[in-house]
């Protein structure tokens, strides 16, 4: 009867800590977290930065991980699934011994557990670990622009007729051929996106990693959503601190967390990565807030809040 007890009190108390952890990685999870750069491209990369990324992103999403690997001439077999995605250099990769691929910047490598890479040629890449398993039918190598099953695809970042919108990795089926719901991926050249961000229920988190750049090109952020939402109490004060603007350079890593308002402008060309994948119809447009602030306090010329015009018309822009 007493190692019944004992048992049953062991079982309860062990209940109780996983709850508490649950609702610890829960509460994680939901707590709003500033962008954060990882300046890759300069010589030796940044490790500083990188870590302070790699500490906030994982602490968000249980199971993921992420690597920055200069002079990549192996990755050998691990027990998780990792998604390779090249960012300088050229050469060829081969997986356990199989068919060669070259590889250039932008394509990407899917390994499954067990799984080893051996790439000839100066190639640096950033490397994730992903929880969930890759589909079978998902090929080793995806590459933007040599696969004839992917094609320009307008819409979010760059919904102009002839965009540059390759999608590599996608939530559904009608969107692209490779289907993947624990990380999603598309290249895309962004001209002037509309300023939205991805929901802390239900969103995701997201990434740009930057392939070129024309000059000036720059990302506007926020972490004050609530208070762009709010156009009705904001103050002429107040309204300048509402975006920040951040340079890009060919090589920067951005982390875009949920909850975190964010547009290119400028001509950026970058590999977009959301974490979870990019979950259908969780994106918020803010646009019309923006522009109902400048019109209510009058802000005009450099005072005013930049916003995309057309976006602005529209509450939601999915």
């Amino acid at each position: 009867m007493t190692y019944t007890l004992r048992s049953l009190l062991i079982v309860l108390s062990s209940l109780s800590l996983s709850w508490i952890a649950s609702c610890s990685v829960s509460s994680v999870e939901q707590e709003p977290v500033a962008v954060k750069a990882a300046h890759l491209g300069r010589p030796g990369g940044d490790e500083v930065g990188l870590a302070v990324i790699r500490s906030a992103f994982a602490g968000r999403n249980p199971g993921y991980q992420l690597d920055w690997r200069e002079a990549l001439g192996s990755l050998s077999a691990e027990g998780t699934p990792r998604i390779v995605f090249v960012q300088a250099g050229e050469g060829r990769g081969t997986i356990d011994g199989g068919a060669p691929s070259e590889l250039t910047v932008g394509d990407i490598v899917l390994l499954r557990p067990g799984e080893e890479l051996r790439c000839e040629g100066g190639l640096s890449a950033l490397v994730f670990e992903v929880p969930d398993p890759l589909p079978e039918e998902l090929p080793g190598f995806i590459r933007p622009d040599w696969d004839p099953s992917i094609t320009d695809t307008p819409g979010g970042c760059a919904e102009e007729t002839g965009a540059y919108r390759r999608i590599l990795l996608t939530w559904k089926e009608s969107v692209g051929p490779y289907v993947y719901h624990g990380l999603n991926a598309h290249r895309v050249r962004i001209t002037d996106s509309f300023s939205h961000y991805h929901p802390l229920e239900g969103g995701f988190d997201e990434f740009y990693l930057v392939q070129m750049v024309q000059p000036g090109a720059h990302l506007l952020t926020s972490d004050r959503t609530e208070r762009i939402e709010s156009p009705g109490t904001v103050t002429a004060e107040e309204a300048g601190g509402l975006l920040e603007s951040r340079t890009l350079a060919v090589g920067d890593l951005v982390y875009l967390p949920r909850g975190t308002v964010h547009r290119g402008v400028g001509g950026v060309l970058a590999q977009v990565i959301t974490a979870p994948g990019f979950v259908p119809g969780a994106e918020i447009g803010v646009d019309h807030h923006l522009r109902a602030i400048d019109e209510r306090l009058g802000l005009e010329g450099e005072a005013a809040l930049p916003y995309h015009e057309a976006a602005s018309l529209d509450a939601v822009v999915k």
